[in-house]
Formats: C-alpha cells, structure tokens, sequence
C-alpha cells in the first residue's frame, strides 16, 4: 500500500474501518464486442453465481455509455471486511463450479479482454455500505461514478468530512439516489474518493444536478472555511454507466 493510503489509514479510528464495508472496483477493459460478450457471458454465469453462494456483496455489473477508457465493463463488489475481500479468491478457488467457467474464460485460445484494473475503496462513515434498490419492475436507472482528487491526503480527508457533515444527505434529499461513497486505499492517481449516483434518467440526471448546486444548504456548506473546491479538490472525473442486464444493482 503506497504511503498516502497508509497516511490516510492511520487517520481513520478503528471502529470506523472494521464497520465500514470494503468495495472493489474491477474494470474489464475491452477492445471489441466479443470481448464485451465473453466477459459478460463470464460474470453472470460464473462469477456472480459463485459470490452469491459465498455471500459476497451487493454486486452491480456496468458498461459505459460515456466514459474515458470504455468500451469496459465494470464490476462492483462489496465486502464486509478487508479480511473478507483478502479470503475471496481463496474461497472461490475452492467452488469447483466457479474454476470451470474461470479455466474457460482465462484460456489462450481467445482474448476476454486486453487488461484488467482495480481499485479498493472504504466506505464513508455517512454511509457504510451500498445501498440497494428495492427490487420492482421500473426500468434500469442511469449511473453515475465520479472520481474526486486531491492534492494530498489532508485535502482530502476534508473532502470526506464535507460529505460525511452534510454533502451525502443534500443528494439524498433531492432524491440522487447515492449508490456508495468510498475513499480509495490502493488504486491510481492517490489520494482520492469515489462515489456512485443514480438516476430515472439523463434528463432527471440533469435537472438534479442543476438543483444540486442552486441549493441553499449545499452553498452554505461549501462557504465554510476549508471546503472551497480549490483548497480540496485537484481534479474530477465522471463516467455514465448503465447497468447491464444481469447486474443485481439496477
């Protein structure tokens, strides 16, 4: 772990990282469809199956719409524990059904994808783990995962109070539907936090946003000293993602 993960580690108390879930972002990126459909072909007939039997999760699988790097598909796990994410591959090795697809999917004979990336993130205390949908039969929604970097681990440990004291309820309240908000512990461009939305639509999206930054409470919060996106965020990224039709997050 490099030595901004382990600076903002050691920041956090105890009780927060043993309750707080652990999520994995795995990306899956492709260079053309039928690697899109042996991956997909792969996540919902063996490793979704295979986690569910072990009781990983909740669990959402994506593709993007519009997105840097994409044609990809994104794969979001949730575990309870850092022990629990570091037993899993030892777990689903053991399920013999799960080793058939795997073997099938890592065979020479076809690339299933040019590379593979992760990430592992720790769930705010606002929110300590991912929340799931009732389940119905509404249309898939529109996803949003917006990446938030910072300058060093101070700045951003600011940031994650400024959702923790008041950000993460403003999107709640105006009905963004907030999927998880997670600080990254090891992944690329430290230190940084990532958050996932959802909405009806792009057009709900939209107007959401443009209610988001008229609203008093948000703009109250952003004056106080501390939080002016200059002194706590170095850049943002975003990506458009609709979830694909096997994913249990929907």
């Amino acid at each position: 772990m490099g030595a901004a993960a382990s600076a903002g580690l050691a920041a956090v108390p105890a009780a927060a990282a043993q309750q707080n879930a652990i999520f994995e972002l795995r990306y899956y990126h492709m260079r053309n469809g039928s690697q899109t459909q042996r991956t997909a072909d792969f996540l919902s007939k063996h490793f979704l199956p295979a986690a569910q039997r072990l009781g990983i999760g909740p669990m959402g699988f994506f593709s993007a719409v519009v997105a840097e790097g994409s044609p990809f598909i994104l794969a979001l796990t949730s575990y309870p524990s850092a022990a629990a994410f570091a037993g899993a591959a030892e777990r689903l090795a053991a399920d013999q059904d799960f080793q058939h697809g795997f073997d099938e999917y890592n065979s020479m004979t076809e690339l299933s994808y040019i590379r593979m990336e992760n990430s592992l993130l720790r769930a705010f205390d606002c929110m300590p783990s991912i929340a799931v949908a009732p389940a119905g039969t509404r249309p898939s929604r529109v996803f949003e995962l917006r990446t938030y970097e910072s300058n060093n681990v101070k700045a951003a440990q600011r940031k994650i109070r400024m959702f923790n004291e008041g950000e993460a309820a403003i999107f709640e309240r105006l009905g963004m539907a907030p999927v998880f908000f997670g600080e990254t512990l090891v992944g690329r461009n430290l230190p940084n936090l990532t958050y996932m939305l959802s909405f009806e639509s792009m057009a709900a999206r939209d107007k959401l946003w443009g209610a988001f930054g008229s609203d008093a409470a948000w703009q109250k919060l952003r004056a106080q000293p501390g939080y002016a996106d200059a002194e706590i965020v170095s850049n943002i990224s975003n990506a458009i993602l609709r979830p694909l039709d096997f994913s249990p997050i929907r």
